[in-house]
């Protein structure tokens, strides 16, 4: 899914979100998610940390705006991207091509027959 804004101004704003291959792993290894929330003071965090989007990777100042976020459309936008299959090399090399077919081909199976 293309961002609303180009590629770049992601890095350069102030309120920088994590990457997808990032949040899938908050996701599946809880682990990975409390090494991250672990590296921030939560005295600078909104809410004294304690309202976090996981799947968004935001924190909020309170509850409530929490349960509205998770009702908003960039919420469900991100949910969306987020059942997307990951891209991987493997997959990318099968898109040009590289990848190995263990399957019989055409050409085999006419110099065969």
């Amino acid at each position: 899914m293309p961002a609303i804004r180009g590629h770049n101004s992601k890095k350069k704003t102030r309120r920088y979100t994590r990457d997808i291959d990032q949040i899938k792993a908050d996701l599946t290894v809880p682990k990975h998610l409390s090494q991250y929330q672990g590296t921030k003071a939560a005295e600078d965090l909104p809410g004294l940390g304690e309202f976090y989007c996981v799947e968004c990777a935001k924190w909020f100042e309170s509850e409530h705006n929490l349960v509205a976020h998770r009702t908003s459309k960039v919420h469900k936008r991100q949910l969306k991207q987020l059942k997307e299959q990951i891209h991987t090399q493997k997959v990318a090399d099968a898109a040009v091509g590289l990848a190995v077919d263990n399957g019989s081909s055409k050409e085999d199976k006419m110099s065969q027959g």
